[in-house]
């Protein structure tokens, strides 16, 4: 009977926004020899100043080419960040997608000083770019909701993780300053 019921749940699920099981966003190659994992907080501005200003350069040079993998691990730093965390892992075909339209649009969404005004912005902020997303159901899901909190466990015990973001390449963790020029030494360093 429990096969059953997970087989029916696994069936239906699929045809919601809400998959079984959460996945890792990521960009870039499952296969790549080198993987970069960063742990990132959405209302974090050192975050979304990653993905405008080293991201796009990073993914040009090394994740179109296939020599990098690079994760996006959840470690949000507030409600706003645990929330907008929830809604990117929901939309499992567009998670990278919502995740890169929050980080370039940070100032649009991070707006209240309550969690329902908090919640109301950034529920606007998806309508009005066109996610489809049945916001309750994704900031309900407990699963997705422990997924997020896990990783956020996980780059504490493993990674000694305490501030966004935080780059781990190659399960090491990059302690110089994040830019470009500095990511670029390193990647070359492993390739």
């Amino acid at each position: 009977m429990k096969k059953f019921l997970l087989l029916f749940i696994f069936i239906f699920g699929l045809a919601t926004d809400i998959y079984a099981e959460p996945n890792r966003i990521f960009s870039g190659n499952k296969n790549a020899k080198i993987t970069i994992i960063a742990y990132e907080s959405l209302t974090c501005n050192h975050c979304a100043n990653f993905h405008k200003n080293v991201y796009p350069q990073l993914k040009k040079e090394y994740i179109d080419n296939g020599l990098v993998k690079i994760e996006f691990r959840n470690f949000p730093l507030d409600i706003a960040a645990f929330n907008a965390s929830k809604i990117a892992q929901c939309k499992q075909d567009q998670s990278l997608e919502i995740l890169e339209s929050l980080y370039l649009n940070q100032q649009a969404w991070v707006k209240g000083s309550s969690e329902i005004e908090l919640n109301n912005s950034l529920k606007k902020y998806l309508k009005k770019k066109g996610f489809n997303i049945n916001f309750e159901e994704c900031i309900n899901d407990k699963e997705i909701e422990d997924f997020i909190l896990n990783d956020r466990i996980e780059g504490v015990k493993k990674f000694k993780v305490n501030a966004t973001p935080t780059i781990i390449i190659n399960n090491k963790k990059f302690d110089k300053t994040l830019n470009y020029e500095n990511l670029k030494k390193n990647i070359e360093k492993l390739i």
